[in-house]
């Protein structure tokens, strides 16, 4: 009886440690491998000869780095004024997930 308890505890421990784990934020989520594009924004602003990027990763939803802001993006583009906002959303059987904002503007 013990050790169908501690079975029992081991499977629930190791379901609920790996459940949600590196998801990105989309409008839709594939349960096995999702890869997609869509907008965030867009402003009334003419031009987008630039383009910056954010770039977050996550690998089993214990270890995220990065920095996916708006802010960051339009710095590494060298961006003042926004005309629109676009986002990447990657991820692979709740392994790993990689989120990148794409910041178009002048």
């Amino acid at each position: 009886m013990k050790k169908i308890i501690g079975c029992l505890l081991l499977v629930v421990f190791s379901v609920g440690s790996f459940v949600g784990c590196a998801m990105v934020t989309a409008p839709v989520n594939g349960g096995v491998y999702t890869d997609l594009k869509a907008p965030v924004t867009a402003t009334s602003n003419t031009g987008s000869a630039k383009v910056g990027t954010g770039e977050c990763t996550s690998i089993l939803g214990w270890f995220a780095t990065g920095d996916c802001s708006i802010s960051a993006a339009m710095k590494n583009g060298n961006i003042t004024k926004i005309h629109h906002v676009d986002h990447d959303a990657m991820s692979f059987l709740w392994l790993y997930a990689k989120y990148t904002i794409r910041v178009y503007g002048e």
